[in-house]
């Protein structure tokens, strides 16, 4: 992959929670259809994954990434509100976590996806940002070394983009529950990760703000960065985010690439394909 001009980036902008609701798939199937984003993080225990998963593997796989978006929050049964963070968080920190349960977990996420898409993922991220969690980044690294080998899938930092002081509160919290640890082990077994993350905000105001904050995300980004995304065209039951949902399908599905901006061409393509022309990104 050879850009036009040494200014100008590439940029995969990754939509999560596919298979969380008909009206997520139908988001992000319209947007992946259209060029608008370049990757789709999927929700295997979630009840909208069987019936979208088809016409997701329909789409070119040069155009979009689709992987697993790692999901240990999921509503207890007959409850339509996923549980707090805080549990998770305080087990791994105390050590109270299970690794071997952990494990399993992930492995059974992961052939899910392998059995209901016909390949492996290309990368892995985690829903609420489990993935870089203490315990579950251990285990999440070894299995996918163990599994993948040489052709692991790339790994989603939470690291924000430089300078970190102009990132957010939000964005550095993120990071700090676990993102550094992440990217060293994923470095230590050769597994790829992304550069940066940016997408992170507080689900707050209406499409002309998140409007706004997207042109600045992407005037910002460098290759290698991951612009992660939450869109829906219908809102699912006890969903906290689902008005930003709708106003993040709006202001994508308006966006065209190439963008030109102060800095040069910013162009949408698969982290993947950046990846294999590139080398990973630290």
């Amino acid at each position: 992959m050879t850009l036009p001009s040494p200014h100008d980036r590439y940029l995969c902008i990754c939509a999560d929670d596919f298979g969380l609701s008909e009206g997520v798939n139908a988001a992000i199937l319209d947007l992946a259809e259209r060029g608008r984003i370049s990757a789709a993080g999927c929700m295997v225990r979630r009840p909208a994954w069987e019936t979208g998963r088809s016409r997701l593997r329909r789409i070119d796989r040069t155009r979009l990434d689709v992987g697993l978006h790692l999901d240990l929050t999921p509503p207890p049964p007959g409850d339509a509100r996923e549980p707090g963070l805080a549990a998770l968080i305080a087990k791994g920190w105390l050590g109270l976590l299970r690794p071997a349960e952990i494990r399993a977990e992930i492995a059974d996420q992961l052939s899910r996806f392998e059995d209901g898409f016909g390949r492996a993922p290309a990368f892995v991220d985690g829903h609420r940002h489990v993935h870089q969690f203490a315990v579950v980044r251990d285990m999440l690294v070894a299995e996918i070394a163990r599994r993948y080998g040489t052709a692991a899938p790339w790994i989603r930092s939470t690291a924000p983009p430089a300078p970190r002081w102009r990132a957010g509160a939000k964005a550095n919290l993120v990071f700090a529950l676990g993102g550094a640890g992440l990217l060293e082990r994923a470095a230590r077994h050769g597994i790829p990760a992304s550069r940066g993350l940016l997408g992170v905000y507080g689900f707050d105001g209406g499409a002309a703000d998140y409007r706004q904050r997207l042109w600045q995300w992407i005037a910002a980004c460098r290759s290698g960065d991951v612009l992660m995304c939450h869109p829906a065209l219908a809102d699912a039951p006890a969903d906290p985010i689902a008005a930003a949902r709708r106003h993040e399908y709006a202001v994508l599905a308006a966006t065209v690439f190439p963008m030109q901006t102060q800095g040069g061409a910013v162009f949408l393509a698969p982290l993947s394909r950046q990846l294999r022309a590139e080398g990973p990104h630290g």
